[in-house]
């Protein structure tokens, strides 16, 4: 078994790995990471846990020896020195957050207005979504956003296959709560969110360079996106709206989504819109397209699980297929909302 620590365990990703980490027959949970909840119980954190007993230590990477993987569930700014440590250590890590999730300086300072604290580390993370980068063996990955995952889900196939160009995609994107993270914030209390619908981050949200990152690396040139990410009243999942320019049919768009998901475990296509609650809970995507011929637009969607998909269970999930292990190892593929 691989020795498995969780950095940043106290918070709602970090508890959703910690859920998957305990019933991995791969990986042996020995510590779990925690900034201002250190030294509490984990069933402080999270009741909903099993073991509950446990402690939360420190997110300091030497308060903990012998370890084969990490995975880092820490906020912005938090997880560069800690997955640098850890790297260069022989440590597999798992990075959640968004230290090292674009390639270059440059895109860094685009994305958070500040330069990097280590930019020639960029160039040594992959980024981890396996469906459209191979992350086999890789030592350090840096897992991608919730949005650009739904995003690039849905558009990356069409725009490969020639179908759709990128000129002029436009990515809506809705999200629950919980994308937030678990921190007290005023516009994210149960009255300013309730009964309410908002756009956010508009023309200036951190995802939109990671979306163009991905999609200059998978497909080459370079792209620009308009994303505009909508919060609604719900706990989790996303829902990616993505318009793209083509002219084929919606039976060809979609014969081109199933092809090149034949063989990923976690992403279905369908022939109707997808609904988050179809995904809550599970690893799973739901992608799907349609042509607009009036217009010449082609409309494709992604749904999937903000936390699991968009976080932890991607995390899991790149993972398992950088230790040879199997992909869909401890990983649900259904979601229990009907």
């Amino acid at each position: 078994m691989f020795k498995t620590a969780v950095f940043g365990a106290s918070g709602y990703a970090g508890g959703e790995l910690v859920r998957i980490l305990d019933d991995h027959e791969a990986f042996d949970l020995v510590h779990l990471g925690a900034h201002s909840q250190e030294g509490s119980r984990l069933a402080d954190v999270h009741p909903q846990l099993s073991s509950g007993d446990r402690l939360l230590g420190s997110n300091d990477p030497d308060s903990v020896d012998h370890l084969d993987v990490a995975f880092l569930a820490l906020p912005h700014g938090a997880s560069a020195e800690v997955g640098k440590a850890l790297r260069q250590r022989g440590v597999v890590v798992v990075d959640l957050g968004s230290d090292y999730r674009l390639d270059t300086e440059s895109r860094y300072q685009e994305a958070y207005g500040s330069p990097h604290p280590y930019p020639d580390e960029l160039s040594q993370w992959v980024f981890g979504l396996p469906e459209l980068f191979d992350v086999k063996g890789a030592q350090a990955i840096a897992s991608p956003g919730c949005y650009p995952t739904a995003v690039l889900l849905a558009a990356a196939p069409l725009l490969e296959a020639g179908l759709a160009s990128a000129e002029g995609m436009v990515a809506d994107c809705l999200s629950g709560v919980s994308g937030a993270g678990r921190a007290v914030k005023a516009e994210l209390t149960f009255g300013a969110v309730d009964e309410g619908v908002r756009a956010y981050g508009v023309t200036t949200h951190r995802h939109r360079p990671e979306i163009e990152m991905a999609l200059d690396a998978r497909l080459g040139g370079q792209h620009r996106v308009v994303f505009t990410p909508h919060l609604v009243p719900m706990q989790r999942g996303i829902l990616a709206t993505v318009t793209l320019v083509g002219e084929c049919s919606t039976e060809d768009a979609r014969r081109c989504l199933a092809d090149f998901y034949a063989d990923a475990p976690f992403v279905d296509v369908i022939d109707q819109p997808p609904q988050t609650r179809w995904v809550v809970g599970s690893n799973r995507a739901l992608v799907t397209a349609f042509s607009d011929e009036r217009t010449g637009r082609l409309i494709a969607l992604c749904a999937i699980d903000n936390l699991l998909k968009g976080a932890a269970g991607q995390a899991v999930q790149a993972a398992n297929v950088a230790l040879g292990l199997e992909e869909t190892a401890g990983l649900a593929q259904s979601g229990w909302m009907p």
